[in-house]
């Protein structure tokens, strides 16, 4: 279900307030072995390497770096399988959620056989949603040549998350702060980045909703930096290997019951077929997901368009969630990686190179990933199109923008509506500033829940669409700025991201891939989203062109006690825990 999306902010907000009356009663393991390991040193000798090679020399690029635009869900996935089939030393997959459902169970099975002819595989996911079902991802760490890890874990049985939240509410401030970092590399030479997690919502499969996203595949020396990053947080102290915290035999129970439970769900809906293995508690079996939308194909990097450009990326350290003991406010502060590479200044192309560096040098100004695009966005001089599913914009972002207005930059953001929002509590702390945004000139753009443009416009309505009119939404993080700065990651504009999750994004200087985004952003906020304006004193959300829908003065698509419990509940949530 694509709505476990919201758990982290949900559980945030429960964690805090169970914690003031309760004390905790599990522990995380002491004394853990947790072996050092780092990205392939040489990467430019594997195949992989010498096809990346062979098509920067094909282009006659002066760049070492290679990036394209994953825009729909057969890019996306075919890239990683891509990735998967074509790895013959490494493959490193660090998420912030895993889920057990059809397409994963594909793409890990692809993962498994990459282990079997020699690769090393190494895992690292954030341990907020691996329980229930989803926790029969953890038996990868059993099979051979896989290392698995598990990122600021929680303590106590993976049965429920209320479960293991009452098993730690004596670290609540801890809990709330994840590993939100997206990455899935390949003999550290090519790699996707973006805010895709993995599982059928993300790949357009799901029944009941699915996510509009972005991702780039990286080809070159800018992987390394992504690595560097991996490294860090794979040997960081707050990497469990998987064995540490549940047994062998655990996960073999969860994986019946998550069978059982699918066995129900199927004599719940007569006449559905039985699921594969990792279709379990979908209701949906393997195939007919598959054979919804499209098929499961490997991208052929032969003749992937990629464009080459220079770049940076921009990590969060992995010292922003503190280690066990240290006082959680001092993760706020943790310092921002900001590392340059494929860039090489000659010719006509030291233009690119200078203003990518003036870029980089003002986004190292921040101490976070989304205070480097804060720092940014300061530099804008015309125009800044923004994605952020959840925008929660704290003082110093909506003074950014108010900066930007002042000079004379056309800002334009997209984000859900409380309809397409899987987390509603978010949509409050937007919605509570958004005559500020109105009045200082920003034009907002609320995603339509139930609508077919915006696929197209991502790229996903050719074989990609949702199945049967499901629900869609927003959840890509991208700007552009200027028309020549494009910033793909994994964060939001939130104060979450700010200052408790980390972070990860990719900088791109490139008119050409900044052209292609800024077009899908456009037709995405012309056909697939509600425009929100202030008129005779109201809120109106103009209907999206061709649309055939009329206005709406209230929160469109959405019922009256939906908004009425936002309403009432709205004022009690803070919008540092949205």
């Amino acid at each position: 279900m694509p709505f476990r999306n919201a758990l982290g902010r949900t559980a945030a907000c429960l964690a805090l307030v169970l914690a003031l009356g309760l004390g905790g009663c599990a522990e995380l393991p002491k004394n853990v072995d947790r072996p050092v390991s780092t990205a392939l040193a040489a990467p430019a000798t594997t195949p992989l390497g010498e096809l990346v090679q062979q098509r920067r020399a094909a282009a006659g690029t002066r760049y070492e770096s290679g990036f394209v635009l994953l825009d729909g869900p057969p890019a996306a996935y075919g890239s990683r399988l891509a990735l998967v089939e074509g790895a013959r030393k490494t493959l490193d997959l660090q998420y912030y959620a895993i889920h057990a459902d059809a397409s994963t169970a594909r793409l890990l099975k692809a993962v498994r056989e990459a282990a079997e002819r020699g690769v090393r595989v190494r895992i690292l996911l954030d341990d907020l949603h691996s329980t229930g079902r989803d926790a029969v991802v953890m038996r990868m760490a059993l099979v051979p040549n896989v290392e698995m890890r598990m990122f600021n874990p929680l303590a106590g049985a993976r049965a429920s998350t209320l479960g293991r939240l009452f098993g730690s509410i004596d670290d609540a401030a801890r809990i709330q702060q994840r590993m939100h970092n997206k990455l899935f590399i390949a003999d550290n030479v090519l790699a996707v980045a973006g805010g895709r997690n993995l599982g059928d919502a993300y790949f357009g499969k799901d029944r009941k909703g699915n996510f509009i996203d972005l991702d780039v595949l990286v080809a070159g020396p800018l992987v390394q930096d992504l690595s560097r990053s991996f490294d860090a947080y794979w040997n960081n102290e707050r990497a469990y290997p998987v064995q540490s915290l549940v047994t062998a035999k655990e996960l073999d129970q969860i994986r019946e019951q998550a069978r059982a439970d699918a066995k129900a769900e199927r004599e719940r809906q007569a006449g559905d077929p039985a699921p594969a293995d990792g279709a379990a508690g979908t209701g949906t079996s393997a195939a007919e997901v598959r054979a919804q939308v499209w098929d499961e194909r490997p991208m052929d990097l032969r003749t992937a368009d990629f464009v080459w450009a220079p770049a940076v990326v921009l990590a969060d350290k992995p010292g922003k969630i503190p280690p066990d003991g240290a006082n959680a406010d001092a993760g706020k502060a943790p310092g921002l990686t900001v590392t340059q590479a494929g860039r090489r200044p000659q010719g006509g192309a030291a233009k690119n190179d200078a203003s990518l560096a003036a870029a980089a040098d003002a986004a190292a100004d921040g101490e976070t990933v989304v205070d480097g695009l804060l720092q940014l966005i300061g530099q804008a001089r015309s125009e800044l199109l923004v994605i952020s599913p959840y925008f929660v914009p704290g003082a110093d972002m909506k003074q950014a923008f108010a900066a930007a207005r002042a000079r004379g930059v056309r800002i334009r953001v997209l984000t859900n509506s409380l309809a397409s929002n899987d987390a509603p509590v978010a949509h409050v702390g937007y919605a509570r500033h958004r005559d500020e945004l109105l009045a200082m000139g920003v034009e907002l753009y609320e995603l339509r829940s139930e609508q077919a443009g915006l696929g197209n416009a991502f790229g996903s309505g050719s074989g990609g669409s949702a199945p049967g009119g499901s629900r869609s939404m927003l959840h890509s993080k991208v700007l552009v700025i200027d028309g020549r700065l494009l910033v793909v990651g994994s964060m939001n504009l939130d104060l979450r991201s700010q200052h408790q999750n980390t972070e990860i994004a990719v900088l791109v200087r490139s008119d050409a891939l900044s052209r292609t985004a800024a077009q899908m952003i456009d037709q995405a906020m012309r056909e697939g989203a509600w425009h929100v304006l202030r008129s005779d004193g109201r809120m109106v959300w103009h209907a999206p062109e061709g649309s055939g829908l009329e206005d709406a003065t209230a929160e469109p698509d959405t019922s009256a006690g939906l908004r009425a419990l936002v309403k009432l509940f709205g004022p009690l949530a803070p919008d540092a825990l949205l």
